[in-house]
């Protein structure tokens, strides 16, 4: 930490600064690790402000001197200078000896503790499993050759006898109780080197084992940040008493002798015959078996974990196809009686950083190794031994729902459909003003070949079913100090905003030691320059790690994304009425009608991308409009205009909302709806002068101001960009064009290769793009209707009225 700090004249230039001032609380340059003091927070309510005392981290921390006794041997005591992690030692007598003693002591009973706790842990036999495989109604109709075009028709028995072993030895082993004790034992050594702490709540733990006590399967969907997830969940489950979990792993991923490694730890694989067409006998025999798997899995109560989400670092979309196929197996074994029902359990698992390390491994173009894989794990321990770059977890547990409920309920909420080019081109054009309120259409993820197998109904259900779990992770993730930290340096944003609504954090202790952890954590991309006596001017590194901490502070996302949606909505409103750099008591002048405010936030939900917005299929948009609005007004952006006759300003429409949408199934998008539209004409509102408001209206604006801008910029790039061409290579050209125009003008939050294919996507839904084949694949074009400078111009000029400059 001590490279971090530099005197005020070693900046150099006139280099304008890009930081905040930290008081006297950041004067000592040693960086202690988080201690065990105890949190207080603030709440106002109807009698004043309360104070609570939250419970601090919990687990490894004595209460006396706040450290890791295992991880540092006695001998490090006797160091000269203050150890930021003990207690002076009592003295150099037979007291100091005494302490020594027992230290040593405590430090070789916690090794013994490791080793029996390894022991003592349950692994259920399951040795008969293959034969119940083999012997499923599905299997046996296959190789009887009851299936039309199924593997057994015309085949030898002991040939397609010997295929499903082969395709059940590709998907599956019996876990090895030995393997799975010492791999436990070792697991436990190191994330202990690695993390600070793993946070995982009581009360959820006792929620998620009472519902494993009531005889139905569990199903973990969860959210996936790194490669560290399919390990760190498995462990922390298995030391909870829930058994060894089957952890459905992606095999291109996975070298051949790591992925024999993770079957006989638990693992799972999808066979790629799965991925065959529908009319292949060899894709026919593997999807069979895949399903016979799960079955077997569900029938033994054996708890599964599938990935809803694909990896950060990963370019594609954010569903994962490879989780939605599992689940779609999930599905149909419920659907077809196999087991009455599965509950699914949303998980979410946040760090405060991924380990570089492990976050090389994604970038890598082939499969993660043996080797490859303990390199990137002799590098985190190295990097992070005797430091205090050590990174805190936390794993939340949402509330377990019954499949079965949720497959009767769904179906009455589904509705008609369009797509995003119907939607918005005829508005970007200017060719019609009304927007239709109808869900949009919108799948990027592919659909591969165990979901084509499924009827048209349960496809959508599927999708459908992954996006609402996944929406729910999400929503319930906890906000770490890192993305806190990220926002405040990025948007000059107060904590305060996020403590105080109610949000999961994975963090507690005193302010100065949580300030210094994460700014250990985040050292790459900030200097720190001490500007007077006891003052820490906390400054930001110019160039792409920018980007790093864009991608921090958008973890906050879902916690003020409806007021960023509302914001943006807001500033498109005013963006013809008032210059974008006027004064913010001109603005708060001119009123904004409810109709007009849910005309904008329409426009703007349907050109931000699903996987952004990971709004619930059982929404309808006349709520999510409503909702929004509702959140303006609590946070205090807006203030409601009282006119004459119109209703009381307390009653934003949710006397109507109650009467017509309560109990109507909220996916019915039909004209029904409009009419609460109409009965909003005479609702007004203005923006609060507030002292807070602008700067608050700011920080919610630039929260999505990244995207936004890079769809802006990918608008301007299309009369430079060179089409047709691959996706791929237009992505590189795009990514280049927001690399140069970031060197520009100094801002790399828009340099995100992630966001330039978010952008091309929503282009070719918009119908700005269209993808035609050709000898060689397909390839983009540029559609006749935007190839004219003018309509160009609109689509630019429709994206930028949301941008708060």
């Amino acid at each position: 930490m001590r490279g971090l700090w530099r005197e005020c004249g070693a900046c150099g230039g006139n280099e304008p600064l890009r930081g905040v001032v930290l008081g006297a609380a950041l004067e000592s340059p040693a960086l202690p690790r988080l201690g065990h003091p105890v949190l207080t927070s603030l709440w106002s309510s109807d009698f004043g402000m309360k104070l609570e005392a939250v419970t601090p981290f919990l687990g490894k921390y004595r209460p006396v001197c706040g450290s890791l006794l295992p991880d540092l041997h006695p001998q490090e005591l006797e160091k000269e200078g203050p150890c930021p992690l003990f207690h002076k030692p009592a003295g150099r007598g037979r007291l100091g000896a005494l302490l020594q003693f027992l230290l040593f002591r405590g430090w070789l009973v916690r090794r013994l503790c490791y080793f029996l706790w390894s022991l003592e842990q349950h692994i259920p036999p399951c040795q008969d499993a293959p034969q119940k495989i083999v012997e499923s109604t599905g299997v046996q109709n296959l190789l009887s050759g009851r299936v039309p075009g199924g593997a057994g028709e015309g085949q030898a028995p002991d040939l397609v006898k010997k295929e499903v072993q082969r395709i059940l030895g590709h998907i599956q082993a019996s876990p090895r109780p030995f393997l799975v004790r010492l791999f436990s034992w070792a697991l436990l050594r190191f994330l202990n080197c690695l993390f600070l702490n793993v946070q995982l709540h009581k009360g959820q733990m006792m929620m998620v084992q009472k519902a494993a006590q009531a005889g139905s399967p569990l199903v973990l969907l969860s959210t996936h940040k790194t490669l560290l997830d399919g390990i760190l969940l498995p462990f922390m489950l298995l030391s909870q008493g829930l058994g060894v979990l089957r952890v459905a792993w992606d095999s291109r991923a996975c070298s051949p002798a790591l992925r024999v490694l993770l079957r006989k730890l638990g693992g799972l694989f999808l066979p790629p015959e799965a991925n065959l067409s529908l009319d292949s006998s060899e894709g026919l025999l593997a999807r069979a078996v895949v399903q016979a798997v799960i079955e077997q899995l569900l029938v033994s109560g054996q708890p599964l974990l599938i990935f809803l989400e694909e990896p950060p670092e990963s370019p594609g979309p954010r569903l994962s196809a490879l989780g939605q196929a599992w689940l779609g197996f999930v599905v149909q074994a419920v659907q077809v009686g196999i087991v009455p029902d599965a509950l699914l359990v949303p998980v979410a698992v946040t760090y405060d950083l991924v380990p570089d390390a492990l976050c090389d491994i994604y970038n890598a173009s082939a499969p993660l190794g043996l080797w490859t894989g303990a390199l990137a794990v002799l590098r985190s321990l190295w990097s992070h031994w005797g430091c205090s770059r050590r990174i805190c977890s936390r794993v939340h547990l949402g509330q377990p729902f019954s499949l079965q409920e949720y497959i009767v309920s769904a179906r009455s909420c589904w509705g008609g459909r369009q797509t995003l080019e119907q939607l918005l081109q005829p508005i970007v054009l200017g060719q019609c003003t009304a927007v239709p309120d109808t869900e949009k259409e919108q799948e990027w993820t592919p659909i591969t070949g165990p979901l084509l197998a499924l009827k048209e109904e349960d496809q959508l259900l599927v999708r459908r079913l992954s996006c609402h779990v996944l929406s729910a992770s999400v929503g319930s993730a906890a906000v770490m100090s890192t993305a806190i930290m990220a926002t405040l340096l990025l948007f000059k944003h107060r904590k305060e905003e996020i403590l105080l609504r109610g949000f999961d954090v994975g963090f507690s202790g005193q302010l100065r030691s949580l300030l210094k952890h994460s700014l250990s954590l985040l050292r790459a991309h900030v200097a720190l320059l001490r500007i007077r006596q006891g003052d820490l001017l906390v400054v930001l590194r110019p160039g792409p790690g920018l980007t790093q901490l864009a991608r921090l502070s958008a973890e906050l996302l879902p916690v003020f994304l409806s007021e960023a949606v509302g914001a943006c909505a807001v500033r498109g409103l005013l963006a013809g009425r008032v210059p974008p750099q006027g004064p913010w008591e001109l603005q708060g002048i001119l009123l904004l009608s409810q109709n007009e405010l849910y005309r904008h936030i329409l426009l703007l939900m349907h050109l931000l991308p699903q996987d952004l917005l990971l709004l619930k299929p059982c929404q309808s948009s006349y709520y999510y409009c409503q909702e929004v609005l509702d959140r303006l007004i609590q946070c205090g952006l807006l203030v409601a205009e009282e006119t004459p006759g119109s209703r009381s300003a307390c009653d934003t429409g949710r006397q109507r909302l109650s009467r017509k949408l309560l109990w109507k199934p909220s996916g019915d998008f039909t004209d029904s709806d409009s009419d609460d539209f109409e009965e909003a004409e005479g609702r007004y509102f203005r923006l609060s002068q507030q002292s807070r408001c602008p700067d608050f209206f700011l920080f919610l604006c630039r929260l999505l101001s990244p995207l936004l801008k890079a769809f802006a910029q990918a608008a301007a790039f299309l009369h430079q960009g060179q089409l047709p061409d691959t996706e791929s290579g237009y992505t590189e050209q795009l990514f280049q064009f927001l690399q140069a125009t970031a060197e520009e003008e100094g801002i790399f939050e828009c340099a995100d290769p992630k966001l330039a294919i978010s952008a091309i996507w929503t282009f070719r839904d918009l119908g700005v793009l269209q993808q035609m084949p050709s000898p060689t694949g397909p390839r983009l074009h540029l559609s006749p209707t935007f190839a004219s400078r003018e309509n160009q111009e609109k689509l630019e000029q429709f994206i930028r009225q949301f941008i708060c400059s």
